[in-house]
Formats: structure tokens, C-alpha cells, sequence
């Protein structure tokens, strides 16, 4: 759905006046741009640590439409969490806690941006359009993903950390050559990565070309506070976002965990980037609520009250304070959300369960787009391997 840009003055009975920036309960950054306090409370304006202005201007119909992104993305991400520890997925990367970065950057996207994600972006594959049975069947094991980058301008799912910073900018830089930046109708590209992928070569490297070749890409750093057990202070003694000076473009740091700023802040960077203004990293202050992946038992490397305080900054309990305190939604609207939600996620859950089995051969079908003898040999000599159990007992 459309949604307002940054910039239009939002109504005055919704916001308190704007202020420059100043330290926050969330991180005592004076930097961090915020628009909706951990209490529901609407700020009209924020400022960036270069002077940017930022703001958004919503329908309350968008406003809706934003707080129902954030339900739906929760409750499916819980029933995929569901379906691992009942032996239905391999393995499963729950995005609890970080579905303001998520869908106020996915809703930031215009159609014609590309995005490359990690293996947790499944609030940014909602918001592209893609049906959210798709990386379940990934980490099911029945196939690999398979939804087409070109149609929805989502990247496959990038397992290996910090690998698709490379693969965007690599794109983008395409995009720049290519002449498709210079105006409102230009192209620009987002990579998605955590704070741990900051350490990777990667992801550094990635840093130098993207602002050698002035490429239209915007770096966006989830910042969820572990690199699985590694907290911040291993990977960083400065702000990450302060890494971006050193490489020669703006970085700005967002409250991760209040989906208007991280709309706001995202759709100006992908706009700067697409008139040619070259890259920016954003670092998205949140927090992971849950374990690193479903192999991960976050209770060994950090506290109970550490997890306690971000709960106070619940990125779906701050909308909806919002939503409540300007009587822009009511208790049959939320009633409603959390049904669609319910059936959704039920209607998930079956389809998983009826994902067929696929033949093992099956494995050699979408490796080459025209075959090739190696293929074919390796084929014919896996088959011949699997004939060799008919009959038998195993």
C-alpha cells in the first residue's frame, strides 16, 4: 500500500511540537532519530546528526495499515518458530523485536528498488509482496526459496554473513552504469545486515566500492545488540553508524524499534541514493527478543532484565498506544487485526504441512538453466546410487 513520504507536515493534533535532538531512555544517544516514543507519544520532527529533517505524514488509513504489517509479521514469524520446535522446519531466524526496522524500511521501498536481505528479513519479504510460505519451505528443506528476485525486487535469502553487502553493491553499481539514477523515477538499492556482519571483510569492503563508485545503495545495519552470543562492545567501540565517515558517506542512527522513523529515515536515504547522491548506512538501534536462530539459547549470554527493558520498547505496544491516544483505531480494529492474524497463521501452518516431499533427484533441477555433462553425470551416477537401495530393507 502507498504510503506517506517524509517531508509532508503531519496534523498537529497528532504530534508534539519538534525539538532537536536530544538523549533518550532507549539508548542515551542524542543522535537517535525517533518520531514515536516508547509511550505512543508522536514526535512531529527529528533531526540527524548531519542537520536532516525527518518526518512522515500519514492517512490514519496508512497509519492502520502500518500497525497491521507489524501483527501479521509477528504472528507469522511466531508460527514458523512454532513449526521448528515441532520438527516441522530445520532451523528458523525469528525477527521478534525487530519488526518496526523491518516494515518501516520494507514500506520505504519504492517498486522499482532492489533489496538484498540476510536469512531474518521475513517483515521486509512481506512487505514486497512475497508470499511468506516461501522461505518456509527453504528451511524446510522441500526447495530453495524460490521466488524471483527480478519480479518482487527481493534477493534470495544470504546465508553466509555479510555475503549480500558484495552482491548489492555489485548491483547497484550496475544500476549507476546503467543511467537509472538522476531523478524521482531513479533506482536505488538497500542490503540488509546485522551489527556482527560489521566485522566482515565483507561488509567493509563493500563499504569502499559502494562510495568509491558512488553507487545508489543504502546499507542497513539491524543492529539487535548480539552477533548470536557476541554483544556490541566485541564488534564496535564507536556507534556503527559512525563507521560510515571513514568511508566517505553519511551514516545516521534510528530508533529500530519505532516504525514511522525507520520509514521516514530509510525512504530519504533511498531517495538521496536514486538522484545520485550516492550511498549511507543506517543503523537500526533494536533489539533481537528471542534467540539468534532456533539452535541458539540466548539465556546463556545475557539477563533476564536486560530482555525486560527493550520489552518497554515493544515496537507493536508503542503503535498501538499511538493509535489509542489519537483515536485513530479502536478495540474492534485490534480485534480484528489479531483475527486476520490468526487465520493467516493457520493458513500458514497447513501449507507447510502439505508440502510434498520432493524425489531426490529433484535436487539437480534448477542448477544450471540448460543443464551441463557434469550435471548430467553427476545425475545419472546419484540415481544409480539410490537404485541400489530397491528391494532392499534400508
Amino acid at each position: 500500500m502507498a504510503k506517506g513520504d517524509p517531508g509532508v507536515t503531519t496534523r498537529g493534533r497528532r504530534a508534539a511540537p519538534r525539538s532537536k535532538p536530544k538523549a533518550t531512555a532507549s539508548t542515551g544517544d542524542p543522535e537517535l532519530v525517533q518520531l514515536l516514543t516508547p509511550e505512543g507519544e508522536r514526535i512531529e520532527s527529528a533531526f540527524g546528526p548531519d542537520g536532516t529533517e525527518y518526518r512522515v505524514g500519514f492517512t490514519d488509513e496508512e497509519y492502520r495499515g502500518l500497525y497491521r504489517d507489524l501483527v501479521l509479521v509477528r504472528k507469522l514469524d511466531a508460527e514458523a518458530t512454532a513449526l521448528q520446535r515441532q520438527g516441522e522446519l530445520g532451523l528458523w531466524a525469528s525477527l521478534l523485536g525487530q519488526e518496526a526496522a523491518q516494515v518501516g524500511s520494507g514500506r520505504a521501498l519504492r517498486p522499482q528498488d532492489m533489496a538484498f536481505p540476510t536469512y531474518r528479513e521475513h517483515g521486509v519479504l512481506y512487505c514486497r509482496g512475497i508470499d511468506p510460505i516461501m522461505p518456509l519451505g527453504l528451511f524446510r528443506g522441500v526447495d530453495q526459496g524460490g521466488w524471483d528476485p527480478n519480479e518482487f525486487k527481493f534477493n534470495m535469502y544470504t546465508i553466509v554473513i555479510g555475503a549480500q553487502t558484495l552482491h548489492a553493491t555489485g548491483y547497484a553499481m550496475g544500476v549507476a552504469m546503467d543511467g537509472k539514477t538522476g531523478g524521482d523515477e531513479g533506482e536505488a538499492v538497500i542490503a540488509y545486515f546485522g551489527d556482527g556482519a560489521t566485522s566482515q571483510g565483507d561488509v567493509n569492503e563493500s563499504f569502499v566500492w559502494a562510495s568509491v563508485f558512488n553507487a545508489p545503495l543504502v546499507f542497513f545495519c539491524q543492529n539487535n545488540q548480539y552477533a548470536i552470543s557476541q554483544p556490541l562492545e566485541r564488534q564496535t567501540r564507536v556507534p556503527l553508524y559512525r563507521r560510515a565517515g571513514g568511508f566517505g558517506f553519511p551514516g545516521v542512527r534510528v530508533d529500530g524499534n519505532d516504525v514511522l522513523a525507520s520509514y521516514a529515515v530509510t525512504r530519504h536515504a533511498l531517495d538521496n541514493a536514486r538522484h545520485g547522491q550516492g550511498p549511507s548506512l543506517i543503523e537500526a538501534y533494536t533489539y533481537r527478543m528471542g534467540a539468534h536462530t532456533t539452535s541458539d539459547d540466548p539465556t546463556r549470554y545475557r539477563i533476564a532484565s536486560e530482555v525486560e527493558s527493550w520489552q518497554a520498547k515493544d515496537p507493536i505496544a508503542r503503535m498501538r498506544a499511538f493509535l489509542t491516544k489519537q483515536q485513530i483505531a479502536d478495540e474492534s480494529f485490534f480485534a480484528e487485526v489479531d483475527a486476520q492474524a490468526r487465520a493467516e497463521s493457520v493458513d500458514l501452518r497447513e501449507r507447510v504441512l502439505a508440502m510434498p516431499d520432493p524425489e531426490p533427484l529433484t535436487l539437480f533441477d534448477h542448477v544450471y538453466p540448460n543443464g551441463s555433462p557434469e550435471l548430467d553425470r553427476q545425475r545419472e551416477q546419484f540415481g544409480t546410487y539410490l537404485a541400489s537401495f530397491e528391494g532392499s530393507a534400508h
